[in-house]
């Protein structure tokens, strides 16, 4: 489910109840925080991880009206949700109207799933984290 704002009803909040992104053209489009975006840990640390990858990410408002032309001319490449227990989610489809986008080939996208294992792996601790996000609580617990 792609929630769209309430007021104007086209620009784009949230997919289920985590946030977005857009792989549109190579570049990454997030919808900005408005007030009724949860600016959530796992949006923040993705933002974070692209920006380190130097993978242009762009907080703003998004219309559905951009993503369904972006579909069109094929430069739609991932749509994938974040969240704390999804991680990250791989969106297959997106249905606005009449107007069915299939995304990737309803194919995880190279991008989101490099996202989900540099995430776990931090989380883990099987990867480095340099963003000094983990804190060791118990140095004896493994």
């Amino acid at each position: 489910m792609l929630w769209l704002d309430g007021m104007e009803k086209k620009y784009i909040e949230e997919v289920g109840s985590m946030n977005v992104f857009f792989k549109i053209n190579g570049e990454i489009h997030t919808p900005e925080l408005s007030g009724s975006i949860l600016e959530g840990v796992t949006r923040r640390s993705v933002i974070e991880l692209l920006q380190s990858w130097d993978v242009p990410v762009h907080e703003r408002r998004i219309s559905i009206e951009e993503i369904l032309s972006a579909s069109k001319s094929g430069t739609l490449e991932e749509v994938f949700g974040t969240g704390t227990a999804a991680v990250i989610s791989p969106v297959g489809e997106l249905l606005w109207k009449d107007h069915q986008m299939t995304v990737n080939d309803y194919k995880t996208g190279e991008l989101a799933k490099k996202l989900y294992d540099e995430l776990t792996g931090i989380q883990t601790g099987k990867r480095e984290d340099p963003f000094g996000w983990s804190i060791i609580l118990n140095k004896d617990y493994e």
